[in-house]
């Protein structure tokens, strides 16, 4: 009975070629990771200003509704790297129409805070310190980045081997 069931999957597997366009898939996906890579690289300048400009808009959506997830990265990000808004603390005058920041912004964190004088606040850019960071731990991220590869790789290598053993084997058995 066992035996039959896997036959009756080998078949269904050679006639859809499942295999085969899971190892396509596999490789389409490898090769836009690739190409997203090598444009990062090559555009790294302009991938830096537009990085820098859509965190800015993106801060006009601090503390509003269904935007809890964004609030509450930008609190623990200013809060952890000790620094308050993209370039500097001046970034949130232009969200609030005002001289005030969020109270993850302060030094000494109290109700209200962000609405004593700047003396009080961090002024540290948070891209700068953020970016900083990723080029500290870049070694951890690289090898992230190559275990993935491998992966991918591990897979698309297994997935031909197998479809190329089922192609084998039905021929012999046909």
């Amino acid at each position: 009975m066992a035996h039959n069931c896997l036959q009756c999957i080998k078949y269904l597997m050679f006639v859809f070629n499942l295999l085969f366009w899971f190892f396509i898939m596999l490789l389409i996906v490898f090769l836009l990771e690739l190409t997203v890579v090598i444009l990062f690289f090559v555009y790294t300048d302009k991938i830096d200003k537009y990085a820098q400009r859509d965190l800015k808009k993106g801060l006009h959506l601090y503390g509003t509704d269904g935007n809890i997830g964004l609030t509450n990265a930008w609190s623990i990000i200013q809060t952890d790297f000790r620094c308050c808004g993209v370039s500097n603390y001046t970034d949130w005058f232009e969200v609030y129409n005002t001289t005030r920041v969020p109270d993850s912004c302060c030094l000494e964190f109290s109700e209200n805070c962000g609405l004593h004088s700047p003396g009080t606040w961090w002024k540290d850019s948070c891209y700068e310190a953020v970016k900083i960071w990723l080029q500290e731990n870049l070694l951890a991220v690289g090898i992230f980045g190559l275990c993935t590869v491998l992966v991918q790789i591990l897979g698309l290598t297994f997935a031909m081997t197998m479809y190329c053993q089922v192609v084998k084997a039905d021929t012999y058995c046909a």
